[in-house]
């Protein structure tokens, strides 16, 4: 029998993705591919609201994580300290889903990482690779003189690459001010802009979950609370342990504001109303990048009880 199409489960963060992915990949016999940039890192678990699991050896005695008995692939397996590239992750990704439908298992891709999910099913720009001698030097600007210097920087070349990058995120402002460098042409002229019309639904399934601004606000909130102390913990343990706070994994969304917290520069509530914050603008862009895909399947929440993943799953499997 033909093995059902990918299914692809997209949306903002806090909007339920794992927890529809676990519910189709139990009814379906499915194995799950996470496209989340976060939860990649190995010791970061509260703050990037990684699914509880545990590592397994397999048959052919290589290592699996699984969550509630479901095999759960791309996470937990990056350290904190190395940069794991979109381009790396396209080529593990496809790897992985031949062996998922060899095995006869139905593959459901689930993230919020927008550059993933698109590079994945529509193909990547041939960019040259890292320059680790201009990595270092943009890196040391951004600890010196700060991240408003940094992007300053990549104004100066690249008005139009700037103006989509937010100042906070050193790592795009760096790959923009490096492929300048490298190529002899900004950024916005090398990367193709082919990103957002469409994907392939010829090929899979693909759903987008999207919450009103006020629900979305609430489950952002209530899972920073929720987090919090374990947050905490979790960053002093890797601080102790000698990780740089600006190394790949602790520039992750709210890690930077909870590292200010650990060294008093705010209050606990000031700093749980900042994560929400930047969550929630992070959120947006995420919105915002699903929302130009015209041709994808849609689910919209105003409310709580809008959300019945069983039956959200059932529906998406039956369709």
């Amino acid at each position: 029998m033909e093995v059902m199409k990918p299914i692809t489960i997209m949306g903002a963060n806090a909007s339920g993705k794992t927890g529809l992915a676990l519910e189709i990949a139990k009814k379906t016999g499915g194995e799950i591919i996470s496209a989340d940039s976060k939860q990649i890192f190995t010791k970061l678990e509260a703050g990037t609201a990684k699914p509880a699991g545990e590592w397994r050896k397999t048959e052919d005695g290589s290592r699996l994580y699984f969550v509630e008995g479901i095999p759960y692939h791309f996470l937990d397996f990056i350290d904190p300290l190395v940069r794991y590239d979109v381009g790396t992750y396209v080529r593990d990704v496809k790897r992985t889903m031949n062996e998922i439908r060899a095995r006869g298992h139905v593959p459901v891709i689930a993230g919020g990482t927008g550059m993933y999910i698109q590079s994945f099913w529509n193909g990547i720009d041939e960019l040259p690779p890292a320059n680790a001698e201009i990595r270092a030097e943009l890196n040391l600007i951004a600890s010196e003189k700060g991240r408003a210097a940094l992007h300053a920087a990549l104004e100066a070349i690249d008005p139009e690459t700037a103006e989509k990058i937010p100042v906070n995120n050193v790592q795009r402002v760096i790959r923009a001010i490096e492929i300048s460098r490298l190529t002899g042409r900004p950024a916005s002229k090398v990367w193709s802009g082919r990103f957002f019309n469409s994907l392939p639904v010829s090929e899979g399934k693909f759903i987008f979950l999207r919450w009103s601004k006020e629900c979305l606000q609430e489950r952002v909130k209530e899972r920073t609370l929720d987090h919090f102390d374990a947050w905490e913990k979790e960053i002093r343990v890797l601080l102790d342990e000698g990780y740089p706070q600006d190394c790949p994994g602790l520039r992750s969304l709210g890690y930077p504001e909870m590292i200010d917290y650990i060294h008093g520069v705010r209050s606990r509530h000031e700093t749980v109303q900042m994560i929400v914050n930047v969550s929630l603008a992070y959120a947006k862009r995420q919105n915002t990048w699903f929302n130009r895909y015209h041709n994808i399947k849609k689910y919209e929440f105003s409310k709580k009880t809008d959300y019945n993943v069983s039956a959200l799953a059932e529906e998406i499997i039956n369709s």
